[in-house]
C-alpha cells in the first residue's frame, strides 16, 4: 500500500482556510477565565466583606489568621512582611488555584485561549512549527497537578465544615439556632460542584483505582473508580460550573456583608 506523506502547510498567525467561527470558543475561554482571575485577585486583596453571619467566602476558607471569628490562630501574625498587604485569602487561595490552573482540561483550554499553542486545529500559530510541549521548563511544572489534587480534596472537607457552620445562626443574647438561609444553599451547592469537579480529576481517578491492573479484585476500590470515572466524563462541565459557583459564593457573601443583599431564611 502506498504511503502518501503529509505535507506541512506553513501559515501565518491566525491564517486558516476554515470557514467556521473557530475563534469563538478560545475567545469565550479567554474572557471568562481572565475575568475570574482578575476578580479572584481583587477579592483576595480586599481583606474585607468575606464573612456574613455564619457564612464564609470560599476564597478565604479556611481563615488561618485574620480579624475574623473564623480565624484559627488569631489576628495577623507578627512575621508577616510589613511591605506586603495582608489578607487571609493570600495564605490559602494559591493551593486550590494551582490545582485548577494545572488541571488537564484547563491546560487544553487556556493553551488555546491565552498562548495560542495551538490556537485551534488548522489555524496558524504565532511560533511557527515549534512545539513546546510539557517536557521543558516552565510547562514541565504542570506535572505537579496530582499533588495539588490531593490538597484540593482536603479543602473539600474544610468547605463542607463551613456549610455545617452556615446552618447555625447567631441569636440575640448569645448562642445559635439551627436554620437554612439562601447563603447556606449557595455554599452547599458550591461544595457539591467543587466535589464533582475535584473527585472526577484524572489524578484522583488514578489514585483510587487507575494504577491497579485488576481493579475488580476490590469491590470498594472498583466502586470509587467507577464513581470517579462517571464524574470524569463531565469534567469540563463541572470545571466551568464550579468556577462560577465559587465566584458566586464570594459575591453573595460580599454583597450581604456590604448591605446590598438581604439573606433570606428558608427555614
Amino acid at each position: 500500500m502506498e504511503v502518501i506523506p503529509v505535507r506541512f502547510v506553513p501559515r501565518g498567525f491566525g491564517e486558516t482556510q476554515r470557514r467556521d467561527t473557530w475563534w469563538w470558543e478560545p475567545a469565550i475561554v479567554f474572557t471568562v477565565f481572565a475575568s475570574f482571575i482578575i476578580y479572584a485577585t481583587w477579592a483576595a486583596f480586599q481583606n474585607a466583606h468575606y464573612e456574613y453571619g455564619p457564612y464564609l467566602s470560599p476564597f478565604y476558607a479556611p481563615v488561618l489568621w485574620g480579624d475574623s471569628a473564623h480565624a484559627w490562630f488569631g489576628p495577623k501574625p507578627e512575621w508577616w512582611p510589613a511591605l506586603v498587604p495582608f489578607s487571609p485569602a493570600l495564605l490559602i487561595l494559591p493551593f486550590p488555584g494551582l490545582f485548577r490552573f494545572t488541571c488537564y482540561y484547563y491546560r487544553g483550554a487556556y493553551y488555546k485561549a491565552f498562548w495560542a499553542d495551538p490556537v485551534s486545529c488548522s489555524v496558524g500559530e504565532p511560533r511557527g512549527t515549534s512545539y513546546w510541549g510539557e517536557r521543558w521548563f516552565p510547562l514541565v511544572l504542570q506535572n505537579v497537578h496530582r499533588y495539588f489534587a490531593y490538597v484540593a480534596v482536603i479543602f473539600l472537607f474544610l468547605l463542607s465544615y463551613d456549610v455545617w457552620l452556615a446552618l447555625w445562626f447567631p441569636v440575640a443574647g448569645g448562642g445559635t439556632e439551627f436554620g437554612i438561609g439562601v447563603g447556606t444553599v449557595v455554599l452547599a451547592v458550591n461544595v457539591v460542584l467543587l466535589s464533582s469537579y475535584t473527585l472526577g480529576c484524572h489524578s484522583i481517578r488514578h489514585l483510587v483505582g487507575g494504577r491497579k491492573d485488576e481493579i475488580s479484585t476490590s469491590g470498594v476500590r472498583e466502586a470509587c473508580y467507577n464513581c470517579s470515572s462517571a464524574l470524569n466524563g463531565k469534567h469540563m462541565l463541572f470545571a466551568w460550573m464550579s468556577l462560577f459557583s465559587v465566584a458566586l459564593s464570594d459575591v453573595y457573601v460580599r454583597l450581604c456583608s456590604m448591605g446590598y443583599l438581604t439573606d433570606v431564611r428558608i427555614l
